[in-house]
């Protein structure tokens, strides 16, 4: 039985003076462990690639985490805080509403979770000072001490995340800057921060299911059963069957 192939959205970046496609490891690693699935993945092409085609080949899409921001533009701001990445803008965007149209699931992680507001119809928001100390690690720390870094998320009772992991709050790492600040129409609430900033999103599109998060599942998702089922939701989203064993 052939498993099915995830297609997860690269990063322009320069690297020795010229442009790369880029995904951070941990992205690729987690649903290839966890979700029963193949992952391949997307370049950001834009208008060059034939977003219609990637998606009938394609059994499910993840927007992964980012450095960079959606450019105001998308959402009607006039300004954002940089950096910036406008060749995924352009890619995953379009794609991720393809997807959806083609009935194929959906996830997002960090800027996953804000691009998909965005193709709803939702704005942005940097945080002040003092919900950045609540949402990010203070500057200067190490990657591990970065993504130590957590509060509480309360799921939303009746949710997809309350029908998983219950409705007491559940601690999470946090890592962002920008954050949602009206949500996207169709979507639906899972879990708030204890500022009110929500946390995560579902929605039904036809026949796809769509579920993005503001943190970083991806991070511990080996030795985090919370984390862990994001992907197992992935990958029953996929059609993917029972996930890689424990």
């Amino acid at each position: 039985m052939t498993r099915p192939l995830l297609g997860i959205v690269a990063c322009a970046r320069e690297f020795e003076d010229e442009p790369i496609h880029r995904v951070i490891d941990r992205y690729l690693r987690a649903p290839a462990q966890w979700s029963g699935v193949d992952v391949v993945l997307v370049p950001v092409l834009g208008d060059l690639a034939d977003q219609r085609n990637l998606a009938r080949r394609l059994d499910g899409l993840l927007l992964t985490g980012s450095t960079s921001n959606v450019e105001g533009h998308h959402y009607g701001a006039p300004h954002d805080h940089g950096p910036f990445d406008p060749e995924r803008d352009a890619t995953s965007l379009t794609l991720a509403r393809v997807m959806l149209d083609a009935g194929r699931p959906v996830f997002g992680v960090c800027r996953g979770f804000q691009e998909l507001n965005v193709v709803f119809g939702g704005t942005l928001r940097h945080l002040d000072p003092a919900a950045q100390a609540l949402h990010h690690a203070p500057a200067g720390v190490d990657i591990d001490a970065m993504f130590a870094h957590g509060h509480a998320v309360t799921p939303v009772p009746g949710g997809v995340v309350a029908g998983a992991l219950g409705t007491a709050p559940i601690l999470v790492n946090s890592v962002h800057f920008q954050a949602v600040d009206r949500l996207g129409a169709g979507l639906t609430a899972e879990a708030h921060a204890d500022d009110g900033l929500a946390e995560a999103f579902s929605a039904t599109v036809g026949s796809a299911q769509l579920l993005a998060v503001q943190w970083h599942p991806e991070w511990d998702a080996d030795r985090n059963p919370q984390s862990r089922w994001f992907f197992t939701a992935l990958g029953a989203a996929m059609g993917a069957g029972a996930s890689a064993a424990d």
